[in-house]
């Protein structure tokens, strides 16, 4: 029996909607660097921060426990887990194992079968006009992936596939800060779908590979340029 993700089961479960406010509140300031890694806080600071009770900060950072965002330290607090780079790069490398198995498979398919697939991802990566907000096309972005690796059609596939996303989200959106950056990748998705489409395998694989591996490298020099200026900014301040 497919054990339900830890999303699933939250979202079945109605948490209260206070807790779920903190969550999404500490999670921003994470993702934007107000909260930096290795940050240590208690419960009670966060709680008076956000002007709420213990209760749903514990619930809150107990769910970004189990994503990985934060850890107890020591029993008597918790800390914005370090950034630990070579993690989220073998985070990267299997992604890239999936996303390569899911186009052979899509190029294994009927051309028609295929094409109707990923007609949605064909619509906005090749026909429709380009966007140009950061935060919309990596949301994109993310749709994209997810949706090439579901359209293999093997559902245990695409649940690894939909966790590592949730994993590496912290940074991966970072690659969408430059314009030069979500310029490419509106090119490599639309060589990545022509490829699939012609059932080229290896050119496909290959473009992927390549369009993976630069966004790693890239959201890298990116993610330690951002920490410079955070702590820049912290230690001017203080």
């Amino acid at each position: 029996m497919q054990q339900a993700s830890f999303h699933q089961k939250r979202n079945k479960g109605r948490p209260e909607v206070l807790a779920e406010r903190v969550y999404q509140a500490i999670k921003n300031d994470i993702f934007d660097f107000r909260l930096m890694p290795g940050d240590r806080f208690s419960e009670s600071e966060m709680a008076e921060r956000m002007d709420v009770s213990r209760t749903p900060v514990r619930q809150a950072l107990f769910w970004l426990e189990r994503e990985g965002y934060v850890e107890v330290w020591f029993r008597s607090g918790w800390q914005v887990r370090p950034f630990d780079f070579e993690y989220f790069e073998e985070l990267y490398d299997f992604r890239i194992v999936l996303e390569r198995e899911a186009i052979r498979r899509l190029c294994g398919m009927p051309p028609g079968r295929c094409a109707e697939l990923l007609s949605e991802l064909i619509a906005f990566w090749i026909d429709d006009p380009r966007l140009e907000e950061g935060k919309t096309v990596s949301l994109h972005d993310e749709g994209f992936h997810m949706a090439l690796v579901a359209a293999a059609g093997n559902g245990e596939m695409a649940r690894i596939h939909a966790e590592l996303t949730e994993k590496i989200r912290i940074i991966r959106r970072l690659d969408f800060t430059r314009e030069d950056r979500m310029g490419a990748t509106y090119n490599e998705h639309a060589r990545i779908l022509r490829a699939i489409l012609k059932q080229q395998t290896e050119e496909a694989q290959r473009i992927l590979t390549d369009h993976i591996s630069i966004s790693k490298a890239e959201v890298r020099k990116i993610t330690l340029h951002m920490l410079q200026q955070a702590r820049s900014q912290t230690d001017a301040s203080e």
